[in-house]
C-alpha cells in the first residue's frame, strides 16, 4: 500500500510542478520588465530540476539526479550572469 501512496504522490507532485512551470513560462513571455523575465526563468529552471528529481524517484535511476544537478548549476550561473548584465550592462569586465 505504501508503494501506491508514493506513486500517487509523485504523480501529483509532477502535475503540480508542470502547472508551476506553465505559470513561470507565462510570466517569461508576458513579463513587463527584464527583471520579471529573469525571475521567471529562475523559477522555470528550479521547476525543471525538481521535475527531473521526481522522474528519478519514479524510475529509481541516478541519471536523473545527475541531470538535475547539471540543470541546477547551469541555471544558477545563467541567473547570476543575467543579473550582472542588467546591473552593469556587461557580463565580463
Amino acid at each position: 500500500m505504501s508503494g501506491v501512496i508514493i506513486a500517487w504522490s509523485v504523480t501529483i507532485a509532477q502535475l503540480l510542478l508542470l502547472a508551476a512551470m506553465a505559470c513561470a513560462l507565462l510570466r517569461l513571455v508576458r513579463g513587463p520588465r527584464a527583471q520579471d523575465r529573469i525571475l521567471s526563468s529562475d523559477a522555470l529552471y528550479v521547476g525543471a530540476m525538481l521535475l527531473l528529481l521526481t522522474f528519478g524517484i519514479r524510475a529509481g535511476s541516478t541519471v536523473y539526479f545527475e541531470a538535475a544537478l547539471v540543470v541546477a548549476l547551469l541555471g544558477f550561473v545563467s541567473t547570476a550572469a543575467l543579473a550582472k548584465f542588467l546591473m552593469r550592462g556587461e557580463v565580463i569586465e
